[in-house]
């Protein structure tokens, strides 16, 4: 779809982007397509479309995989989709929310999911045991943060937490013309590939709510000496009471040095959460 066709769907549905929903149209054919081939769709593959909008990915998406479930919350958009994909058995729309509904089985992700809930996306669709692949156009301040560096400023709760589960191997820029209407913000295309080292301690619903919580608890407190990063995650959670001599005691039995959380590995900060969930 280009600007033309955008505009004209959208005044046939009597429809203005709505900002709150992240509403920002694809108009650049050629990013749609670098979008596609970036995912290397196959025949075999199951995608989820998260917020397909006017399906300017869905309708390329059609002739390559298995099957596409798009997710839109939009019932306008919704219903419009519906009726132009209404001849392809192999499509599937959802109107609901992506956080609020249940995720149908997928392999792939191919998304330019909605910048506002990020995180929550993220979380919900990659932080667990098999998740799939994805190719995203997301704000690329966030984007950054995921690429793990020794940058401080880049490490961050997103970095740590979608690594343990995820690898970034793949990001362009995405020009904001490409969109309608253009977004205030910077955005990146990213591809993520399942962690294939994905640690033991992330095997169970339980243990990883725990990680996802523990890092959350942490990571403001990056700049810290590890011992007061934990006393203040024990604080707030006042479910463990532990003294920082009762810490530093436990660190100490398992070779971990008092220095700033940021000099810690992806790998260590999965193995603290674990240690103090046992």
């Amino acid at each position: 779809m280009n600007y033309r066709d955008v505009q004209l769907a959208l005044n046939r549905l009597n429809l203005k982007p709505k900002k709150h929903l992240g509403q920002n149209f694809l108009i650049d054919k050629n990013i749609s397509r670098k979008i596609i081939a970036t995912s290397e769709v196959s025949s075999e593959d199951i995608i989820l479309e998260i917020g397909p909008g006017l399906g300017a990915l869905t309708e390329q998406l059609v002739g390559k995989a298995q099957k596409i479930i798009a997710i839109e919350i939009d019932p306008k958009l919704s219903k419009y989709l519906s009726e132009k994909f209404s001849v392809y058995n192999k499509v599937e729309i959802i109107n609901g929310d992506i956080l609020e509904i249940n995720l149908p089985k997928h392999s792939k992700v191919v998304s330019n999911i909605p910048y506002k809930i990020t995180g929550p996306i993220l979380e919900k669709v990659f932080f667990k045991q098999n998740p799939p692949s994805g190719v995203l156009t997301i704000e690329k301040s966030i984007g950054k943060r995921i690429f793990l560096s020794e940058a401080y400023k880049e490490f961050s709760r997103i970095s740590v937490s979608l690594n343990a589960f995820m690898k970034p191997i793949l990001k362009y820029n995405i020009p904001r013309k490409s969109f309608y209407p253009v977004p205030k913000i910077d955005l990146l295309l990213i591809k993520l590939i399942p962690n294939e080292d994905l640690h033991p301690f992330l095997s169970g619903n339980t243990s990883i709510t725990f990680f996802l919580k523990f890092v959350a608890g942490i990571m403001p407190y990056k700049n810290k000496n590890l011992v007061n990063v934990l006393s203040f995650f024990f604080k707030a959670n006042k479910q463990i009471s532990y003294s920082k001599e009762k810490i530093l005691q436990i660190l100490k039995k398992n070779n971990y040095e008092n220095k700033k959380l940021f000099t810690f590995t992806n790998k260590e900060i999965i193995e603290l959460s674990s240690l103090f969930y046992s």
